[in-house]
């Protein structure tokens, strides 16, 4: 999730191959798989492309970025309960894997992801539910605890979140904005100036990215999927298309190429944060991954959660959060619910995942322990408490590429209200037909 805009589209591409948005057969080819390519459970690691599964009791995967930290913590778990212990990084592709190697029964006992791959793995029977309550972690973020339950059962325990939040470059923008409007004001001053040329980086790019423009998505009244009362998202009701979206892209279109010229498709995640920390850019909207380039540019900079459009909504940006998850196919279950629900869950390991994996920790007494050594992170922190949760069910794949497509068409001066109707249509048609 670190870099989220690169790894869109691969995450995309692995949210299609596993699993559709419906149980049955009838789905779009690219969401179904054959029986010719459905591995048997005798499959070998070779055979599904997944690393073999080590010779241990308890395995655990994860990424290469990760995997001290990961250490860090299961080895000490592995030697207090006499067993042993390995961690293996997968190094691409690590969802798509575990799925296979999972249903192929020569996968790890628990994996350690986003939380927005749950309702895959659900559908895919993947993973199982913790032995633990929401209750249970009322220590964590509520976002957080949100964000790895799914149908009312809780599947991960989460150590670190991140969200966006608005980088500001104070000395062309000194005083801190209270809303979008004020930020912008404030960017199209500095470039009027020449002090820099663009006044807020924000990555769209030519293929777009939802990712990045759901804050000001949000703020101007546009929702992708309703929420139920206990705050699940509902597939059946699908935003895009609808009317807080139509205003949402009139907006898009109005700071466009073709109008304030604040939003441009020249800006994108290959960019946008090497244009900020060069001086080249008033506010950036960025994450915590953005964080370490801008502290060694020495460019001086304050952040602060995205604010919202004046009288507008609060903008909403996604929150991710990293978790630990059990497989449904372990094949030492108990140590696997024990090393999650006990050696994972205390403040002793998130202290070490924070430290060794460089995540705004989603533990609160964690938050606010490191507010005053390290308050970007704790800034980071805190404006994921506030986001919304992306959403984690299989619909949300039908969602990324054609609404991408439309921010960059809006941008680029296509007309708004029919382009985001468009957008809704073609998404609902392709829920429908997975």
């Amino acid at each position: 999730m670190r870099k989220f805009a690169r790894a869109l589209a691969p995450a995309i591409a692995a949210t299609f191959l596993l699993a559709g948005c419906g149980g049955g057969g009838g789905g779009n080819e690219a969401t179904n798989t054959t029986p010719e390519e459905t591995p048997s459970e005798t499959a070998t690691a070779e055979e599904t492309g997944a690393p073999a599964r080590a010779d241990a009791d308890l395995v655990i995967w994860t990424d290469a970025l990760k995997i001290d930290a990961v250490k860090a913590i299961a080895e000490p778990f592995g030697e207090a309960n006499g067993i042993t212990v390995e961690v293996q990084a997968v190094s691409s592709d690590l969802q798509t894997n575990f799925v296979t190697a999972n249903e192929a029964s020569n996968g790890p006992d628990v994996v350690v992801g986003a939380h927005d791959w749950i309702g895959n793995l659900v559908q895919n029977g993947s993973i199982e539910p913790l032995q633990l309550s929401a209750d249970d972690l009322s220590g964590y973020s509520p976002k957080a605890v949100q964000a790895t339950t799914y149908d009312g059962q809780l599947y991960g325990v989460p150590y670190g979140i991140e969200s966006l939040a608005l980088y500001r470059n104070t000395e062309v923008a000194p005083n801190e904005p209270k809303t979008m409007d004020d930020a912008i004001k404030a960017g199209e001053a500095a470039v009027k100036k020449g002090d820099v040329e663009s006044a807020l980086n924000l990555p769209v790019g030519e293929l777009g990215d939802a990712y990045h423009m759901e804050p000001l998505y949000t703020s101007m009244g546009g929702y992708l999927f309703g929420t139920s009362g206990d705050g699940e998202y509902n597939a059946d009701d699908l935003g895009v298309g609808k009317p807080g979206s139509v205003k949402a892209a009139q907006k898009i279109g109005q700071l466009g190429e073709k109008g304030q010229k604040v939003l441009r498709r020249s800006i994108s995640g290959d960019n946008s944060i090497a244009l900020f920390t060069e001086g080249k850019a008033a506010f950036l909207v960025s994450g915590p991954w953005a964080l370490g380039d801008v502290r060694d540019s020495g460019i001086k900079y304050a952040i602060q959660p995205v604010p919202g459009f004046k009288g507008m909504g609060p903008a909403e940006p996604f929150m991710g959060a990293q978790a630990f998850m059990v497989a449904s196919n372990a094949k030492n279950a108990a140590f696997a619910q024990e090393f999650v629900n006990s050696g994972v869950n205390n403040e002793e390991a998130m202290t070490t995942m924070y430290e060794k994996a460089s995540l705004p920790p989603a533990l609160l007494s964690l938050q606010d322990s490191i507010a005053a050594d390290d308050p970007d992170t704790a800034l980071f922190a805190e404006a994921a408490n506030k986001a919304a949760p992306m959403p984690a069910i299989p619909a949300m794949a039908a969602v990324w590429e054609p609404l991408g497509k439309a921010y960059s068409a809006i941008v680029g001066g296509a007309d708004p209200a029919k382009t985001m109707k468009d957008t809704g249509k073609t998404i609902q048609e392709a829920i429908n037909a997975s």
